[in-house]
């Protein structure tokens, strides 16, 4: 009869900088995981798009590549205020019930029949915060990689002369692409 034996510990490997994963496995000649971030802004709630974009540029001021990818409600924080001509009804009456730009975007609590914004754009004002508008420009200048979902644009009737400039489009393989590459994947 066989008996179990476990793996060696560090110590008991004899290489006293190994690390010892918790299962016995020694990781000290891994290579370390990539440091790329990516982000799903799948909401178009102001503070979770806040907290997207905090969350990119710090990471990109890191030094961090970053992907963030704007699909249904968080496109809206990719909207320059521009019209897009030619719409169809169905198009236009989606446009109606969205904000028309990222600083306009309703807050998830207190929106206070929509003063929320408002009243937050004062406290941010008051404490030297960035709009949401800024954070966008912010995240261009640091290089985060911004990417509208062609798909949802075409649900939403969004078109691409109503989004900012300096953007890429693509569909969830372009995300999947960027997330397979990242160690901080997030849905926001």
């Amino acid at each position: 009869m066989l008996k179990p034996t476990t793996p060696p510990t560090a110590t008991q490997s004899g290489n006293p900088k190994a690390q010892a994963a918790p299962h016995g496995e020694d990781v000290s000649k891994k290579k370390a995981p990539p440091k790329g971030v990516t982000i799903v802004a799948h909401s178009g709630d102001f503070d979770k798009l806040m907290a997207a974009f905090i969350v990119a540029t710090g990471a990109a001021a890191s030094g961090k590549p970053v992907t963030m990818f704007f699909t249904f409600w968080g496109l809206n924080a990719l909207k320059s205020g521009k019209k897009a001509p030619g719409k169809t009804l169905l198009e236009r009456m989606v446009s109606w019930m969205m904000p028309a730009t990222p600083n306009a975007a309703p807050s998830s609590r207190m929106n206070m029949f929509g003063l929320g914004p408002k009243f937050f754009a004062v406290l941010m004002k008051r404490n030297n915060v960035q709009s949401l508008s800024e954070m966008v420009d912010t995240a261009k200048m640091l290089g985060v990689r911004m990417v509208a979902c062609r798909m949802s644009m075409g649900i939403m009737g969004i078109r691409e002369a109503e989004l900012v400039e300096g953007i890429d489009y693509g569909g969830v393989a372009t995300y999947l692409y960027d997330a397979e590459g990242a160690n901080l994947n997030l849905f926001i």
